[in-house]
């Protein structure tokens, strides 16, 4: 078994400011190997500026972020696919002029190992059987919660050694956020390391190894998952007790 106290992820003192405005203020993070960590807040706390800067989509004004040991300074987020750190954006970002098949295939884009990208695919089919009844079908045309399903299929096509999943049950139905839950749980336990950012506070911390509350660009809270689901102050601010 992997050693579960290998840091994978490190986050350092991250600050991040849009203009005058500081998002982000100083957070410090860390994802060790096999966890499933859960970031919680309310909407505008900083948690997808937080997972941006993470991926080198949004600028840094201080602090250091650390994948496997290594500084991330100076990388884009094409490089870190390549080294196993991967992001289901908020708001999904599918293809949607390509069938499911071909969006499957453009998350292994940085892969050539043919017979193992197919087998991959019907991996991803057996873990969502309704992209395998719509393989050919365009992903514009699809329901939210099927494009939420086709990303995340998507990024598991890199074989990430970290997935970061940003916000996977917003706008879906209540049928829907239980089967996306339900498949992070099941990404989690086949051995993916997992960092989700949610809303959702309750679902969020009852798959978590641990957790993160965030308000207002500060991590303010931390611990496992179950302490934090059941203490009163999280019960009163998220989950409306």
């Amino acid at each position: 078994m992997a050693d579960s106290k290998e840091i994978l992820l490190k986050v350092s003192g991250l600050k991040v400011a849009y203009g005058g405005i500081q998002a982000v203020k100083g957070v410090d993070f860390e994802v060790r190997r096999g966890e499933l960590v859960s970031l919680i807040g309310a909407n505008g706390a900083g948690k997808t500026t937080t997972l941006k800067a993470v991926t080198g989509l949004q600028p840094v004004a201080a602090g250091e972020i650390e994948f496997m040991g290594k500084t991330l300074k100076g990388q884009g987020a094409w490089d870190l696919v390549k080294q196993g750190l991967v992001m289901v954006p908020e708001g999904r970002g599918t293809f949607t002029r390509m069938t499911i098949t071909e969006n499957l295939l453009m998350g292994a884009y940085i892969r050539d190992d043919k017979a193992q990208i197919e087998a991959d695919i019907e991996r991803i089919f057996g873990i969502f059987p309704r992209l395998k009844e719509r393989r050919n079908q365009l992903a514009g045309t699809m329901s939210g919660g099927e494009q939420q399903m086709l990303a995340m299929g998507r990024a598991l096509m890199t074989r990430p050694k970290v997935l970061l999943l940003d916000e996977p049950s917003m706008g879906l139905s209540p049928i829907m956020v239980d089967k996306i839950f339900e498949v992070v749980n099941d990404i989690h336990s086949q051995g993916v390391t997992v960092l989700l950012v949610e809303q959702n506070a309750s679902r969020a911390l009852q798959l978590a190894s641990r957790g993160y509350v965030m308000e207002s660009g500060l991590i303010t809270m931390t611990g496992e998952g179950k302490t934090l689901l059941n203490d009163p102050k999280v019960r009163a601010a998220y989950l409306g007790e």
